[in-house]
Order: structure tokens, then sequence, then C-alpha cells
């Protein structure tokens, strides 16, 4: 009963952006592990006709994100965005309050295109400081709030920190990672389809 439920509404969301940075981009991975297709692949297992489109850009800020969003959801037919940015904000120490207020214009214009949005948080290390620590990570609860967003708090939750599921740099998933992400990213599809 449950997958019929899921069958019923899936028209609701037929096409996907996933709008990030290097994270979800599939950097240092061959195409075919790249998250967009990793995650189409496991929507279909779960019965789930949906198009990713791979809407990330490598080294990408919000501000960078911000600059390109009215092109990136101008094709037709987007009824859903992932938007995972802020770690490149973060490590180059750009002020919580500019990201925040570039995430917030990223959202504004999708609500404007009717798009639905997944907003996928970071949890920043100790290296700036506990202020910035908590100012940042205070960004993305914060803005699932006030704009009533689904929220991933932690992109890469069990994927971070642990060397089997990252690339030689200890930063981007590997391809294990990846499948991870794509799980997370995969529960949030289904439960707004719900």
């Amino acid at each position: 009963m449950i997958i019929f439920l899921v069958h019923i509404n899936a028209s609701a969301i037929e096409k996907v952006v996933l709008f990030g940075d290097s994270l979800m981009a599939g950097y240092g991975l061959p195409k075919e592990h790249h998250l967009s297709i990793v995650l189409e692949n496991n929507l279909k297992e779960a019965g789930l006709n949906i198009k990713v489109i791979n809407g990330s850009v490598s080294g990408s800020t919000t501000s960078g994100g911000l600059n390109r969003v009215d092109w990136s959801l101008s094709e037709p037919g987007i009824d859903l965005i992932i938007l995972g940015l802020g770690a490149n904000d973060m490590l180059r120490g750009i002020q919580p309050d500019e990201t925040k207020k570039n995430l917030e214009q990223i959202i504004n214009i999708a609500n404007n295109k009717k798009i639905k949005i997944i907003l996928a948080g970071m949890v920043v290390p100790n290296t700036h400081g506990k202020k910035y620590k908590k100012e940042f990570d205070d960004i993305y609860p914060k803005l699932s709030k006030k704009y009533n967003l689904t929220l991933i708090p932690f992109l890469l939750e069990g994927v971070a920190l642990n060397p089997s599921l990252n690339q030689k740099d200890g930063i981007h998933p590997n391809k294990e990672g990846t499948i991870k992400v794509s799980e997370t990213i995969k529960k949030s599809i289904i439960n707004i389809l719900n």
C-alpha cells in the first residue's frame, strides 16, 4: 500500500537539480559514480522515475551559486532543488551572515519559480573558533524553519571523517561515500512524496 502511494505522488517530482559544490558534483570520481547518476539509479530502484541533473560546480561558494541559480533553474519542468552550498564559504572564512543572505536569495528564486527545496546543511569544524562555528551551523536550521523547508541537517552525515568513505584528501566522498550521501538524499525525497 505504501509503495502504491509513492507511485501516485511520484509525478509530483520528476526532475531534480543537485545544486551544490564539489561534494555533490562528483569531484575526483568517474562519471558513473557522480552523485547525480548514483541518486537517479537509487531512486529508480525504489520505483521512482526521477531525472537527477548535476547542477553542482566544484569550488562554488553561495555567492557563485547565487550568480548561476537563475540559469541553472531555467530548464523547464524542474520540480525540486537539493541546495547544498556553504562548505567553500566556510573554508574561505566568509562571514556566516553573508552565506545566510546568499542562501536566502537562492531559496527565494527557487520559491518564485515554484520549485520545491531540500536544504542540505553543513557542519563546520572548530578551525574558525566557536562563535563562527555556532553562527555557521545555525544557518541551515534557521532557514529551514523560516521557509518551511525539508532539512538534511548534515549532507555528509556518517561520511565525514570516515577514511573508508572518503577520497585520499579526507574531504570528498569516494564511491562508497557517494552511495551513503545518495541514501540520505533519497530518504528526504521520499519523505516529500509521502
